[in-house]
């Protein structure tokens, strides 16, 4: 494709995506940088919007597209620490290094980069004008301080891409709960994140990790991993889990958030993993809620849950004395270091990938992920075609 076209995927409304082409970006600002996009992720989160669940509109030229790496095509002349040919993968957080957040290592909550918001991201709703990288070309603002190097070449890549997001905000959860070694952990979801705060948990060294899902290819894929798989369609998970530990777990994790499901598995109810955490984690224990969970939600099965309003055992929760963190994962915090574990053969995230297609497939990935259908667990996109 010439003439300074390229091919990305937007969203046009509804469950309808489409490729289109568009322009090549440019350097805006003398921080910038232009990379040609290699891996770019389909995530759980872009079915919210995919679904329509959030404040995207179709046809606003929304192009989705938070987990991305690539090789870096271009810099502007402020760019000091990265250089043409060099290959790097980036946090879904679109933080600026300037701010007090920031300053503070809370790169999900910058302020500088979306006006009247904590934090930006690539190609979301509400979080700033940063285009998405499930396209050919991605331009990445202040890329000495957003870019993380890798390897150059295209080993690791599937492992390498999963460090923009689910690995560690998998990690972020457990991190939240409190977790220490030796404990044990009871992680609700078993979609991508929930299996990488499972996985974070088994090479972390918890004692013992349930997971807790009804999608049968997710709770096979955790039992491989050495996790104890829960089936909430088989009965209360937090009597199962509590008989099977002897007692309430330490630390637990929600790794399924607003559109949580009852028992039966097909009507939403927002508060049950919250509450199951609750009921579930002994006293003085801790809770991690990577969720994620919105201030707004066009779907909602009720008024309070479409303003964030959510019912949860708050009396319990007091009783019991529990901690508990949430929010979005601030990926800079761990990216090095989960390189690092992969570069060393000692985690390997991409047993979680499930399929691998060019940016013409993804319509048909959206469609079959978010039906969970033919074992889609967790799709890459290569934009610019298969990796040689």
């Amino acid at each position: 494709m010439g003439d300074g076209k390229m091919k990305a995927l937007f969203y046009d409304g509804p469950f309808k995506v489409s490729v289109k082409e568009t322009d090549i970006p440019k350097i805006q600002h003398p921080d910038d940088a232009i990379i040609k996009v290699t891996t770019a992720c389909i995530c759980g989160s872009d079915l919210h919007m995919y679904e329509g669940r959030t404040a995207a509109e179709g046809g606003s030229g929304l192009v989705f597209g938070h987990e991305n790496m690539g090789v870096i095509t271009e810099v502007g002349p402020g760019v000091m620490l990265l250089k043409k040919g060099d290959r790097i993968v980036l946090p879904f957080n679109v933080a600026d290094g300037r701010c007090r957040n920031c300053e503070e290592g809370k790169t999900a909550f910058c302020t500088g980069v979306n006006p009247g918001f904590a934090g930006g991201a690539y190609g979301y709703v509400a979080m700033g004008p940063y285009q998405g990288g499930q396209a050919q070309y991605l331009r990445v603002p202040f890329a000495d301080f957003n870019g993380l190097k890798l390897p150059s070449g295209s080993e690791h890549e599937a492992d390498f891409a999963l460090l923009a997001d689910i690995f560690p905000t998998g990690w972020h959860g457990l991190v939240l709960s409190g977790f220490k070694p030796g404990e044990s952990v009871a992680v609700f979801g078993a979609g991508p994140v929930g299996m990488m705060a499972a996985y974070s948990g088994v090479i972390r060294g918890a004692s013992k990790v349930f997971v807790v899902d009804q999608v049968k290819e997710r709770l096979d894929q955790a039992k491989k991993i050495g996790c104890i798989p829960i089936n909430f369609r088989d009965g209360d998970p937090v009597e199962a889990i509590i008989k099977q530990n002897d007692g309430m777990v330490d630390r637990a994790v929600d790794a399924v958030g607003y559109q949580a499901v009852d028992k039966e598995g097909s009507k939403e109810q927002p508060n049950v993993v919250l509450d199951q955490l609750i009921m579930v984690t002994r006293p003085t224990g801790g809770l991690g809620i990577p969720g994620l969970y919105v201030p707004s939600d066009p779907g909602a099965p009720d008024e309070k849950s479409g303003k964030g309003q959510i019912l949860l055992s708050f009396g319990k929760l007091f009783e019991k004395g529990l901690s508990l963190g949430t929010g979005q994962c601030n990926v800079k915090a761990y990216n090095r270091y989960l390189r690092d574990l992969i570069i060393s053969g000692r985690a390997k995230p991409s047993f979680v990938v499930s399929h691998e297609c060019g940016l013409d497939e993804a319509p048909t990935a959206y469609d079959k992920f978010d039906k969970r259908i033919e074992g889609y667990t967790k799709v890459l996109l290569h934009p610019n075609g298969p990796l040689s």
